[in-house]
């Protein structure tokens, strides 16, 4: 099946693609406020009338939160079978009053000269995400009466609020959503003019340590520097996790940790990011992390371990002469390819106990824990994809990866037993959760052309 009239059908209906998007949009889904179930459910139901009519088997799907969307459409046989997931739900607006029009009412309006974008709340995540590959699906549909391979299309209403339907239902219908591979719209570009796939995920463990010593809080000038104090050695165990080098210091931290490939290694360094315009714009200049790599080897492709909190003692105004009873601290760490979160957190646990007092205790407690995600360089579906995209955007698709996680991708893998393909159209100016949030006009058209590209060269079987 040819492909070039195809991408000629999408450029002729893109004023079409925009309407039944604003349509999409005026919906108020945002899945966190229970006074917008109503909604949540006209948008699943806007999706699957919308897709009935390009020649899906699409319904609605009951969950005890909000419904999902599943739909079907076979392809030419041995052709590959595709699972593609987006998320109808939309984040909350407030404060509405810094919004400059109205959050549920899109239109295209120009950014700055030669710059349009389309407004409203979802325009971007993930409402104009997710009609890239409808779109696309229908261009195929209408040109050929058929679709280049089989595709099954998953989209939740309860992103946005943690996905807590998402798990049981992957589980309750593992056997109709498997496929040869998943596709995730839930990304962005590198830049304006340079398509991207997101090939890495970091995983994540988080814990809460509490350090206790005396019973009570005690009078400094008392019992200072006889008894002991767990904030002298909370500090102790947190500064001993890092060495001069940035580099963790707990046994077998590294386990699983790979080295990235040299040419993904010269990929990113043609980006041109350095330690300046990465850390400038938040007023910092030096990075932290482990010497002698870049900032985006650093955020990409290493596992960190991370302070995000802590307390103990005297925190209010003016001043109280206190050794304290206890004191925590909030602990996460990135991992990155193999690294074991249950061993990570196994191995911080041990860490820490070896450097508490003997008439000391610590109590843990856990918050959560998955492991990173690393696609295969190589895979062949990866580099169908990434040909696809330069060809439509006339520059080479950069492979990068991203710092923090995108849990479905995960669940995919756990429950379906599937990789997932990464690519999306957003820019890091979207405003995404944010007032104003905007989509570019560009992204949205060529985003449709490239997933068209994409469907066309994972479908074909050389």
């Amino acid at each position: 099946m040819p492909l070039a009239p195809v991408l000629d059908r999408l450029d002729a209906d893109l004023d079409k693609s925009l309407a039944r998007l604003f349509d999409y949009v005026r919906i108020r889904s945002i899945s966190t406020d229970p006074a917008y179930a109503d909604d949540c459910r006209k948008a699943a139901e806007w999706l699957v009338a919308d897709l009935k009519t390009i020649g899906f088997d699409a319904s609605v799907r009951d969950t005890p939160g909000h419904p999902m969307v599943v739909a079907h459409h076979a392809g030419p046989a041995g052709a590959p079978h595709v699972l593609f997931y987006g998320h109808y739900d939309v984040q909350p607006v407030d404060p509405l009053e810094l919004w400059t029009s109205d959050p549920f009412d899109p239109a295209v309006k120009e950014l700055e000269p030669g710059r349009k974008v389309i407004t409203g709340r979802g325009s971007s995540d993930d409402k104009g995400q997710l009609m890239l590959f409808v779109e696309a699906c229908r261009a195929w549909k209408e040109i050929h009466g058929s679709l280049p391979c089989a595709i099954t299309l998953l989209f939740e209403g309860e992103e946005e609020s943690g996905s807590p339907s998402l798990k049981p239902f992957l589980e309750a219908n593992a056997a109709e959503l498997k496929a040869d591979f998943a596709m995730v719209c839930d990304t962005g570009m590198w830049d304006q003019d340079t398509p991207a796939i997101s090939i890495a995920l970091r995983g994540l463990v988080g814990e809460e340590i509490t350090v206790k010593a005396a019973n009570r809080d005690l009078h400094s000038g008392e019992f200072g520097g006889a008894a002991a104090n767990p904030i002298r050695i909370l500090a102790k165990v947190l500064a001993d996790i890092h060495d001069a080098d940035g580099r963790v210091t707990i046994p077998g931290f590294y386990d699983g940790v790979e080295e990235t490939p040299t040419q993904v290694l010269k990929s990113w360094e043609s980006l041109g990011e350095t330690a300046e315009s990465f850390l400038g714009p938040i007023g910092l200049s030096i990075p932290s992390g482990e010497k002698g790599r870049s900032v985006l080897e650093l955020v990409w492709a290493r596992p960190t371990a991370e302070f995000n909190g802590i307390s103990g003692g005297y925190t209010g105004k003016g001043f109280k002469t206190v050794i304290a009873a206890e004191a925590s601290a909030k602990v996460s760490f990135r991992l990155v390819h193999k690294q074991d979160p249950a061993k990570i957190r196994a191995a911080f646990r041990a860490f820490v106990e070896a450097r508490i007092p003997a008439d000391c205790s610590v109590e843990f407690h856990p918050h959560g824990g998955s492991p990173a995600i690393q696609l295969s360089y190589d895979s062949p579906f990866l580099t169908k994809a990434k040909d696809a995209l330069s060809d439509e955007w006339g520059k080479p698709a950069v492979m990068i990866a991203m710092g923090g996680s995108i849990p479905i991708v995960g669940d995919f893998q756990k429950y379906l037993g599937m990789e997932s393909l990464m690519v999306g159209f957003g820019l890091s100016d979207d405003r995404i959760h944010s007032p104003n949030e905007k989509y570019d006009l560009k992204s949205f058209h060529k985003g449709q052309k490239s997933w068209a590209r994409i469907l066309d060269a994972v479908s074909r079987r050389a």
